[in-house]
């Protein structure tokens, strides 16, 4: 199960908002934290991009359990404008 949450830490990370020219952003803080009944990550780029989430399993011994995700991240669109997104 703790490689499944590591898979999606990475797919959340590549998920990010499209850039200019990728290869001159350069990643200015990243945290981790992975354990066996949840994760939280954080991440920064050089061209304002921000990405923070945390997931927890809910009801882990039971039949019903669940992976409950929250975060939000941050992008500078083409147009300059900053954006937001929160999700649960």
């Amino acid at each position: 199960f703790k490689y499944v949450i590591v898979a999606c830490v990475l797919v959340a990370l590549c998920a990010g908002a499209p850039q200019q020219n990728p290869q001159e952003v350069q990643i200015l803080r990243f945290d981790s934290d992975v354990q066996p009944d949840g994760y939280n990550f954080a991440y920064e780029t050089s061209d304002g991009t921000s990405r923070q989430e945390e997931g927890k399993i809910d009801n882990p011994e039971s039949e019903n359990a669940a992976l409950i995700v929250t975060g939000q991240y941050s992008y500078v669109a083409p147009d300059g404008k900053h954006y937001t997104v929160s999700f649960t």
